[in-house]
């Protein structure tokens, strides 16, 4: 049932308009709905207003309060006193946290902290910390003034600092049941596909002195500084993801673990999940012998980068090896190799990107013709300074791999090096130990460990997990479970939107949510939906918020 609106043109020329009050009916011969005038106005120039509005109050009896809300602002009886107080932001808080439920991660929390009894709801306290990281990172005592002014977060009105930091203590007391219950039910809701995990490790810093650090110190320590930060102090974390790009598990080691130490305790972890049969990508990093040894327990197998100038007599046999290139695609050439018999027997897939050949052969070009020019200016040089700037080329990171030296002392381009270098180019290696996969199976699927790397640049630069200033372990650990946890959520959100996580979040950050008050009440109603934000809900399967959030009356 409805009010419409009909016109009639006069032969002067003029258009009269008539107000009706009409429901369709299906007429079963025209077959489609026609209208029923049930009751006329008459003219709306002449109509009386009072009898409209009267009909609207007696059916917002009938209504929500949002709803009746509408129908007083549109029959003017809504009070027009009201003043606009605040707002916040709605739109990013709001997505995260329907996505949050959408996958169970609320209810799996509630279900571990049940036992567990505080005055604010331990689940609502940790979701403000993963919303915090995907949305605005910041410290504890800076996320007081975030929760109460700046966003709102369902259930959650404020929270001190002290009770953040509680919450991380009692959150990484579940850490191996939560991590095994989200798996579980983000695979099951995802239908993600988990034959293929990819792992690697990166470094995040501290910014602290290392001599500052206490006498005990066991997680903060110097190592290889996957930051160029090798000044400080720092810690290794490791990352599990899908093929998808969906992270699984995090771990955290001291910072001067070795790559090749940390594979048997990720294989045992994710032997423990029963995932069944698990094909392990890794990188050059991982491709020693015991940790290929490890990853084949259990019946797994795996795909892993091969140092090519290694100098195994497997590698050189296999880089040595004559024959075609099956193109897979435009930059994608693929050789299969076999080295070896019976239980030594060992395949590999040597890859070839002519694209990628053709960018490094003009990079070391370039190269040359600069180290060419230095070579050239040392014929200018005085004794001494002549002798440090050999010194120096012969130590220099990019021209010393080209450089020889003469009996005399004088430098020359080593043309064989240069040689040498050609034979690698656009190329790498790879090595499996499944022979059900094709060659092409194994190159794509370790052409897709770029995925953790993009992984990894989301965690440190969008969710900002560098630098840390914790000092605890276990607030450093919890720190890493809660990113994990962010990077979670923001991968599920650029793998269904195929947009960017920033791209998202910002277009979602300028839904906001408004609070007006007058003399009867207040009233908290959101911002229209722009198409792209309305885009975002749809593709991500979640409700957008009501346009009213809350009505609270005046007692």
């Amino acid at each position: 049932m409805y009010i419409r609106r009909v016109t009639r043109k006069n032969k002067d020329g003029t258009t009269v308009a008539y107000l009706q009050l009409a429901h369709n009916e299906w007429d079963p011969k025209a077959k489609y709905a026609k209208a029923k005038v049930i009751y006329s106005f008459g003219r709306e120039d002449e109509v009386d207003r009072a009898v409209l509005e009267r009909l609207a109050k007696s059916i917002s009896r009938f209504l929500s309060p949002e709803q009746a809300w509408e129908v007083e602002t549109l029959t003017g009886e809504a009070s027009d006193d009201f003043q606009f107080q605040s707002c916040k932001h709605l739109g990013g808080v709001w997505l995260l946290d329907q996505l949050w439920r959408q996958l169970g991660l609320g209810e799996i929390l509630h279900s571990l902290f049940t036992s567990r009894h505080h005055q604010i709801s331990l689940e609502r306290l940790i979701f403000a910390m993963v919303a915090n990281r995907a949305l605005h990172p910041s410290s504890k005592l800076a996320m007081e003034e975030w929760v109460e002014k700046d966003v709102y977060i369902p259930h959650l009105p404020q929270a001190a600092s002290h009770q953040l930091y509680r919450a991380m203590d009692e959150l990484l007391a579940v850490q191996p049941e939560l991590e095994r219950q989200v798996f579980h039910a983000v695979a099951d809701l995802l239908n993600l596909e988990v034959d293929l995990i990819y792992f690697d490790t990166t470094s995040s810093y501290f910014e602290v002195d290392p001599s500052e650090t206490p006498e005990g110190e066991s997680l903060r320590k110097q190592g290889f500084s996957k930051d160029k930060r090798p000044d400080l102090v720092q810690i290794v974390i490791g990352l599990a993801v899908t093929r998808e790009g969906i992270p699984i598990r995090a771990w955290v080691w001291p910072g001067n673990t070795m790559d090749m130490t940390v594979i048997k305790q990720v294989k045992q972890d994710l032997i423990g999940w029963k995932l069944g049969r698990v094909i392990s990508v890794m990188d050059r990093g991982f491709s020693s012998e015991e940790n290929l040894r490890i990853l084949q327990q259990a019946g797994g197998h795996y795909i892993v980068g091969e140092k090519m100038r290694s100098g195994k007599a497997a590698v050189e046999e296999a880089l040595s090896r004559r024959g075609r290139y099956h193109e897979v695609d435009e930059n994608l050439h693929i050789k299969e190799i076999i080295v070896g018999d019976g239980e030594a027997r060992q395949r590999y897939v040597l890859v070839y990107n002519p694209s990628e050949a053709e960018r490094q052969r003009k990079e070391r070009e370039t190269l040359l013709e600069s180290l060419k020019e230095e070579l050239e200016g040392l014929r200018q040089l005085p004794n001494e300074a002549h002798h440090k700037a050999t010194c120096r080329l012969r130590s220099h990171p990019s021209y010393g791999k080209y450089l020889r030296q003469l009996k005399d002392g004088t430098l020359r381009i080593d043309k064989q090096a240069v040689r040498d270098a050609e034979k690698y180019d656009g190329k790498y290696l790879i090595r499996t130990s499944d022979d059900t996969l094709s060659a092409e199976d194994v190159a794509i699927g370790y052409k897709q460990l770029v995925d953790i790397e993009q992984a990894f640049r989301t965690l440190k630069s969008t969710l900002e997990l560098r630098p840390m200033y914790h000092r605890l372990e276990d607030r450093i650990r919890a720190h890493v479970l809660l990113s994990w946890l962010a990077l979670l959520l923001v991968r599920i959100v650029e793998i269904r939107t195929h947009e960017s996580w920033p791209n998202v979040r910002d277009e979602c950050e300028r839904l906001m949510l408004g609070h007006f008050s007058s003399k009867n009440g207040d009233l908290d109603q959101r911002t229209e939906l722009t198409a792209k934000q309305a885009q975002f809900f749809a593709a991500l399967g979640l409700e957008p918020p009501p346009k009213i959030l809350g009505i609270h009356p005046r007692t």
